[in-house]
């Protein structure tokens, strides 16, 4: 009998597979949204079920202003959003919007490994830009940028994915004065700006879009449902006039409409800030756990940093080590992780590293999956 599919990730019982970057069903809101949902359709609005303005429905937009400019601790304008179907939707918009065949966009290495996908769809050319333990590496960055202007520089600022680097503020301003010195947009990728768990990170890129080199991307994804495909760009009043004036958002009438009128309701509500507040709780306490028991169970020459936001653990290993050979022999111990040599385009490159997850697994689950690693590697 073929298996109908209803996730995009389905790991087989019995395994523990760090490599899922994602939260799992058990802490997914599924009663807020049901109460948010009854809130929605008590107000008897049929223009919920209607197409929506290109930007996104006003309300919405102004209850999603409220909420960023409570979380970023800045007055956030609802005149600078633009609704998405999630920021992958919004990555590929913005490469439709600002860029062209064979044009240069500009990553960090490592960085999110899907996102190369998206850029290739559109026919561009990917270089990366190190990183270092403040950010993307500006002297290597400011060398090629007088070579050759990119399309855009793509950045995941704060709690990295997959590193869990937080670019420092000043390397954040440094960043910018280049991009307006040599004309290229930033697109910041923020999904995990949220999701401190210890001091709040410098402020996002999202503080400087109002200078008009900047496109925030933001989604409910990581702090609310993956399922909802929400999130939003935040950008200069004629950057998202740009937007809003796409051939897709005007023939499609807005993008989620209907699911944005429910969140509407968990902004307001005040729910949507409660179930952020307890997934701070949550992770913060599953990272406790997972690296206690790491530095328990993993030899002492693996090294990593301790995660303070975002999702993951970003684990170096002896050069000399196979870790693709690794990955094969951990299935035999029910253990997986996602290679380090995906999150970059260079062949040969980052192989002695390798990405662990904590959103997807309770505490106990990720003690059991650092010892069947620490077996793995021993």
């Amino acid at each position: 009998m073929t298996m109908i599919r209803t996730t995009q990730i389905e790991v087989p019982a019995g395994v523990i597979d760090f490599g899922v970057g994602q939260p799992a069903n058990a802490i997914l809101p599924l009663d807020l949204l049901r109460q948010a949902a009854e809130h929605r359709f008590a107000q008897r609005d049929m223009a919920l079920l209607q197409y929506g303005p290109e930007e996104g429905d006003g309300y919405f937009n102004r209850a999603l202003a409220d909420f960023l400019s409570t979380e970023y601790g800045e007055a956030v304008q609802p005149e600078g959003l633009f609704v998405t179907n999630g920021v992958s939707q919004a990555l590929d918009l913005a490469c439709t919007l600002l860029t062209k065949p064979g044009d240069l966009v500009l990553v960090e290495e490592p960085t999110y490994f899907l996102v190369f996908r998206i850029f290739q769809d559109h026919g561009l050319r990917i270089e990366s830009i190190p990183l270092d333990r403040e950010g993307i590496d500006l002297d290597v960055l400011t060398a090629k940028v007088r070579r050759e202007r990119p399309a855009f520089v793509y950045t995941i600022p704060t709690f990295q994915n997959p590193t869990s680097v937080t670019m420092s503020q000043a390397r954040r301003e440094a960043l910018l004065a280049l991009s307006q010195q040599y004309d290229f947009p930033i697109v910041a990728d923020e999904v995990y700006h949220m999701l401190h768990y210890t001091a709040a990170p410098p402020c996002p890129f999202a503080h400087y879009c109002d200078q008009g080199s900047v496109l925030s991307l933001g989604t409910f994804s990581k702090i609310l449902a993956p399922g909802l495909r929400l999130g939003w760009i935040q950008a200069s009043p004629a950057m998202v006039a740009r937007f809003v004036a796409s051939g897709i958002v005007q023939s499609g009438g807005g993008l989620s409409p209907f699911v944005s009128g429910i969140v509407h309701s968990a902004l307001e509500g005040g729910l949507q800030a409660r179930y952020l507040a307890e997934l701070r709780t949550l992770y913060r306490d599953r990272i406790i756990r997972l690296d206690q028991a790491l530095r328990e169970q993993l030899p002492p020459w693996v090294e990593f940093t301790t995660p303070s936001g975002g999702y993951f653990f970003w684990l170096k290993l002896p050069e000399t080590l196979d870790t693709a050979a690794l990955l094969s022999q951990s299935e035999a111990h029910q253990v997986g992780f996602r290679l380090g040599n995906k999150f970059t385009t260079r062949p040969g490159a980052l192989t002695n590293f390798i990405r662990l997850c904590f959103a997807y697994y309770d505490s106990e689950q990720l003690v059991e999956g650092a010892v069947r690693l620490g077996e793995v590697i021993r």
